[in-house]
């Protein structure tokens, strides 16, 4: 393999009998990269093993297990590396059978690009679908179809329209580009190096064409640096290095950087390799680093830069592969291990299984073999990581068993999972009350509802909740305002401003408006609230018909001149992380049922507009008479 050539890792996958070890063979044999004596033994096991035809059966360079020959299946992942004069290359051969499936996710793990192979004769089988469900999952973003062996349909363009039409309808949802589709036939070798004579009607470049000249380098993350730190090196006792591979991003001597957990940091005093010192290291470069200052670090840390650190979270909302025999069920505990980490873990719950032919969500009790499925995963240890679609290295891991020490899982993060997604103990019964909602109507005079002002620090919200909740009691009704600062003060104080924490701090308090829902109040909730899809399950939690959402949309300087505490200042000096409007997204309602604005509006005037707003949902008045 050629150092100073692009590197492309690419895999074959479908369904069994689909040719995929022929055509490797035959990409290797036609580009010139058997030798001579391989060959000979090539041929003498194709007439041990009774090649039709009396060709060399070029899948015999594969299949290379006893078993997988006698029964003409490919069973482990076989591994080849070739360069042409454009590319290095290294194929990743995987099974077909369904039994197997858990060597396929294995070998497309680490795959840039994949090649789905589809016989011609029999088109989409289940097992197509599963490979392409597990590369859409695994994040691989470039893929081939290929309709392999259209020798046995009559070299026919109609057949080829037919299976690319059927594949088109199938992967619109999946999570990767348009398909290269290909016809071919690999046992003749059409369009795998060459072009071939029976192919004329399609125009597009053969196999290996493709593959040297596809474009994987706009994957590549060169802005988020991480580094997990595999071990620490002492050679002597003036040399302290931290050795790792760089899974994204880009470093420099003289970078910042941040250890986690710790959080301590410094600056990279040299890059250093087997080949010298390095003025730079890229994604995939082994490397090891040596700090300015000594600070604690050890097997398992991550490197980071300042203000741009991954997710932490216990728990992780995940796709799983379960891939052992012994059903995965919630409640399971097994070791988790990261790029970064081991620890001690438990399937907290099971969301749903995935129908890998509707890819519909199924509701199930556990997960068999090949399964794959939606988890909440909860760690003994916070963990570090990245969703899996913005770093494969930081947002994987594998759950291995604790007696057997198999690996019987690999799971792709979401991101953190929360108490949004945990379901109450089965045992638990609601307890009702004897006092109907119309009975409080009436008591009360209003209707129970929940309206949330969001908005960015400073806009106003407070003040608008305290005047509302002097409107309401004035004109007789009965609310309870839960203002975000004294909600932290008590049922929240336990938390933090993180990004989870702000979800969890929004997810209690629209608990405690549903409970005051159902005892006929009005609750007022007053916090900033800053993602979209967190209000969004607020509403659904309190219910559509009990929830009005206020976007105090105050602009950003004038919010910045209000400002009691100086946060905008400590959040533009990096004193303050993670602040919305600033170093944090604060996503605008795009459907909020008022918006108000307090450097134009009075409170006064706000206030009006919410009560009208009220008014007109019918929340001010007690229950209709017949």
């Amino acid at each position: 393999m050629d150092p100073e050539h692009d590197l492309l890792r690419f895999l074959t996958c479908g369904s069994t009998d689909d040719g995929k070890s022929t055509l490797i063979g035959r990409l290797l044999a036609d580009s010139k990269q058997i030798y001579e004596d391989v060959l000979a033994s090539l041929e003498a096991d194709s007439v041990t093993q009774g090649s039709a035809d009396d060709r060399v059966d070029l899948a015999l360079l594969l299949d290379g297990l006893r078993a997988e020959r006698e029964q003409g299946i490919t069973i482990d992942v076989a591994y080849r590396n070739f360069s042409t004069a454009r590319r290095t290359f290294i194929i990743a051969d995987t099974p077909g059978h369904e039994q197997y499936t858990r060597n396929m996710a294995t070998g497309a793990s680490t795959c840039q690009l994949a090649v789905i192979l589809i016989d011609a004769r029999h088109g989409m089988l289940p097992q197509t679908k599963r490979h392409s469900f597990i590369i859409s999952l695994l994040g691989i973003r470039h893929v081939v179809v290929a309709a392999n062996k259209m020798d046995l349909v009559g070299w026919s363009a109609e057949r080829f329209a037919e299976i690319c039409e059927d594949y088109r309808s199938f992967a619109k949802t999946l999570d990767f580009g348009e398909p290269y589709f290909l016809p071919l036939s690999a046992l003749l070798g059409d369009n795998v190096v060459v072009a071939g004579d029976n192919l004329g009607w399609f125009d597009g470049p053969p196999l290996l064409e493709h593959l040297e000249t596809v474009d994987v380098d706009a994957d590549v993350d060169l802005e988020h640096f991480r580094m997990p730190v595999q071990i620490v090196t002492r050679p002597n006792p003036e040399f302290r290095g931290y050795a790792g591979t760089v899974a994204s991003g880009v470093l420099r001597p003289g970078d910042q950087v941040v250890a986690l957990p710790s959080g301590l940091g410094s600056a990279v005093e040299r890059i250093v390799t087997f080949d010298g010192d390095l003025d730079v290291a890229g994604p995939g470069r082994a490397v090891t680093v040596t700090l300015a200052d000594e600070i604690d670090i050890s097997r398992g840390d991550l490197f980071v830069k300042p203000g741009d650190e991954p997710q932490r979270a216990h728990e992780l909302d995940a796709m799983v592969v379960w891939m052992d025999d012994a059903e995965m069920e919630p409640g399971s505990s097994y070791l988790l291990q990261s790029a970064n980490t081991v620890s001690n873990c438990t399937i907290r719950s099971l969301r749903h299984r995935v129908d890998i032919n509707t890819e519909a969500h199924e509701p199930a009790l556990g997960l068999g073999l090949n399964d794959i499925g939606r988890c909440v995963v909860a760690s003994d240890r916070e963990l570090a990581f990245d969703p899996y679609r913005s770093n494969h290295a930081t947002g994987s891991f594998v759950l291995v068993d604790r007696l057997s020490n198999a690996t019987v899982g690999a799971g792709m993060i979401v991101g953190a999972a929360s108490a949004w997604d945990h379901a109450p103990d089965a045992a638990l019964v609601r307890q009702r009350s004897e006092i109907s909602d119309a009975e409080r109507a009436i008591r009360f005079g209003q209707q129970p509802c929940t309206i949330l002002l969001t908005g960015l620090t400073a806009a106003g919200k407070s003040t608008l909740a305290t005047a509302l909740e002097r409107e309401l009691f004035d004109r007789g009704k009965v609310s309870i305002r839960l203002d975000g600062e004294n909600v932290r003060m008590g049922i929240s104080r336990d938390l933090g401003f993180s990004a989870q924490e702000r979800s969890e701090n929004l997810r209690r308090v629209s608990e405690v408006a549903r409970l005051v829902n159902g005892q006929g109040l009005i609750a007022i909730a007053a916090l900033v609230a800053p993602n979209g899809e967190v209000r969004q399950r607020a509403r659904d939690l309190v219910g559509v018909d009990h929830y009005v959402e206020v976007f105090v949309d105050t602009p950003i300087e004038v919010c910045r001149e209000r400002d009691p505490h100086g946060l905008y200042a400590m959040a533009d000096s990096g004193e303050i992380l993670r602040f919305p409007g600033v170093s944090a997204r604060y996503d605008r309602p795009a459907d909020a049922d008022l918006r108000v604005d307090t450097s134009t509006e009075s409170v006064d005037e706000c206030v009006a507009a919410i009560v009208r707003v009220l008014t007109e949902r019918g929340f001010l008045r007690g229950p209709s008479t017949p």
